[in-house]
């Protein structure tokens, strides 16, 4: 199974996150997953695919052209595919993609899995879009989908492919069912 992970190029500032991060990619690679992710060597993004590699797995990244020219991208991947913008990324990530994940990340982590998740909703996209809930870094995201339902702009059933889960056990269940 292709895994889309899309997570930040910074670290942050809990160290929970990098270890985290490190354990999602050792599974993934032992499992015998593909990890498709952003392509870059910095931050989150670089534990990621270091780990997946470390482990003996396989990882695509996709990155756009002004990444490539400012020398971000992680050299040693099984496959690199580079686009002409972030648009493109985000359509190749998705194309690529059985099962999706948003490790916390920035704004462009968000945009990216908002469209996953409005992608599974209008059920244009069949597989699982799970929010890796790490010390409830996505509560307010679950906040406010519970209250777009209760003020009736969506529906359970429009929701149903959206998981927030805690923790990589969570993340295996639901990829089991897939």
């Amino acid at each position: 199974m292709n895994i889309t992970v899309y997570l930040g190029a910074n670290e942050g500032s809990d160290p929970a996150l990098k270890q985290a991060v490190e354990e999602l990619g050792r599974w993934i690679g032992e499992s015998g997953n593909a990890l498709v992710y952003g392509g870059s060597r910095s931050g989150l993004m670089g534990c990621l695919a270091h780990s997946v590699l470390t482990a003996g797995g396989e990882v695509t990244g996709v990155e756009p052209q002004f990444f490539i020219d400012s020398e971000v991208q992680y050299d040693g991947l099984t496959r690199l595919i580079v686009t002409q913008d972030m648009t493109e990324r985000k359509t190749r990530m998705i194309e690529l993609g059985d099962a999706f994940i948003a490790f916390p990340g920035g704004t462009g982590t968000l945009e990216e899995i908002a469209e996953v998740m409005s992608k599974v909703s209008l059920g244009h996209l069949d597989a699982p879009c799970i929010l890796y809930d790490l010390d409830g870094y996505y509560a307010g995201l679950k906040a406010l989908l519970a209250h777009m339902v209760e003020m009736g702009l969506s529906s359970p059933a429009r929701q149903s492919g959206i998981y927030f889960v805690k923790d990589l056990d969570e993340i295996k269940s639901i990829l089991k069912r897939a």
